[in-house]
């Protein structure tokens, strides 16, 4: 009996850390496909017309081409786990806060006012909750560091 609780027990540990392990979705997705459903989720959210859809959708196609090679890169130089110097990382800051600016400008033009006003919502929580999920992350990296130093 204690050798068939202790296999129940063995297996039971092996099956949660296997189910820890979950891959990402949406990697297996092509750009035109990530943005033709980030078009038809703003579409859906903001009642957009066909017009601001058509204008809309270059913008998105950009956005997601530079995150998805911006990712790959990331992924290469891991394992380099190089420090950016301080004007590096001032100048990758300013170039992403002016992509932002001018990505915002020109929402702005496409959009009337109240679809501009719940994007900018829409834009608030989605910011909060990449705040939340980065700190768990990193709660939970400090958490499996914590025992090493110990």
């Amino acid at each position: 009996m204690k050798k068939v609780v202790a296999i129940a027990l063995v297996f039971g540990f092996i099956l949660t850390s296997y189910a820890q392990k979950k891959k990402r979705r949406g990697d297996d997705f092509s750009v035109e496909q990530k943005t033709e459903l980030a078009l038809k989720k703003m579409t859906l959210r903001l009642d957009l017309s066909e017009r601001q859809q058509n204008k809309i959708r270059p913008m998105l196609a950009e956005q997601i081409t530079r995150r998805s090679t911006f990712k790959k890169n990331r992924k290469a130089k891991r394992k380099e786990t190089k420090q950016l110097s301080k004007e590096e990382r001032y100048e990758r800051k300013m170039a992403h806060l002016d992509r932002k600016i001018a990505f915002k400008n020109s929402m702005k033009d496409i959009l009337n006012t109240k679809q501009y006003e719940k994007f900018e919502k829409m834009a608030g929580k989605r910011a909060h909750k990449m705040k939340k999920k980065l700190k768990k992350r990193r709660r939970q990296k400090e958490q499996m560091n914590a025992p090493e130093r110990a």
